[in-house]
């Protein structure tokens, strides 16, 4: 597969080494880390260097099985069953992500787990089918420590059943590329843009519920190369979607302010 059709990813350490030894060994593989940090991206990166058909489900409190393992349909020439996307990934010997994944219901990911020890299988109870997973086939798993509480939170017995990664921010000097990698933006107008972020980043835990993620500077820099003010740029992208707080957007403003370069 050629460099223009894998997804960029600029790793922070061996976190693709560590996800390629996964696959070798048929691990599944749980990531941790803020939101906007780079885990989907990463996800895409390595399905795309593996070869492999990549099925993303983002999790939600209405998540079910059957959203995950298929259902039976109605249709004109009578019922017939659907996979769902984990059905599909097992079949296919795709890569199988479940973004947010301690936002379902713990009864729901109870279908996982024998995907996620020496058996791997997926019982299919409403066909009689029980499908063994092909050695290509891989599933991960990813949700934000940030959120987690007692109602909210992967099982200890689930998550032992997965080799972990921590994400974070990138460091500085990988930040400003990776935003100028995606963006074409100047040098100048990232480095801004990455010291504004570990200035609001201080606010986390204290005004903000959320960091500001690389994802909000990179939206941020797109709209300032598109031509648009940088402050309304930082604005848009970044402030609004930190806070609804009209006094907390005014003191990131502040922030922005002194963080951009003057003639900005």
């Amino acid at each position: 597969m050629s460099s223009e059709t894998i997804p960029f990813y600029l790793p922070q350490g061996n976190e693709s080494e560590l996800f390629q030894q996964a696959w070798n060994n048929q691990l599944p593989v749980m990531i941790k880390g803020p939101t906007g940090c780079g885990k989907t991206r990463f996800i895409e990166h390595m399905a795309a260097r593996l070869k492999r058909p990549l099925y993303t489900v983002s999790c939600h409190d209405d998540l079910t099985a059957a959203d995950l393992v298929g259902r039976h349909l109605i249709g004109d020439q009578g019922t017939f069953w659907v996979d769902g996307p984990l059905t599909r990934a097992v079949r296919e010997g795709a890569i199988c992500y479940l973004d947010e994944v301690v936002e379902a219901r713990k009864d729901t990911t109870v279908v996982i787990h024998p995907l996620t020890d020496d058996r791997r299988i997926l019982p299919i109870e409403r066909t009689g089918e029980t499908l063994k997973a092909p050695r290509e086939f891989m599933l991960v798993v990813s949700f934000n420590p940030g959120y987690q509480n007692i109602l909210k939170g992967m099982k200890p017995s689930t998550r032992q059943r997965f080799v972990g990664m921590t994400f974070d921010f990138p460091a500085p000097e990988l930040e400003q590329e990776i935003i100028q990698r995606e963006t074409g933006i100047d040098e100048k107008t990232a480095r801004a843009l990455v010291k504004l972020a570990a200035a609001l980043r201080v606010l986390k835990d204290h005004d903000l519920e959320e960091a500001a993620s690389t994802r909000l500077l990179i939206y941020a820099a797109r709209l300032i190369k598109s031509g648009m003010n940088a402050s309304e740029s930082c604005l848009a992208a970044m402030a609004e979607p930190l806070t609804d707080d009209l006094e907390t957007r005014s003191a990131l403003m502040e922030v922005i302010k002194i963080s951009l370069p003057r003639n900005q």
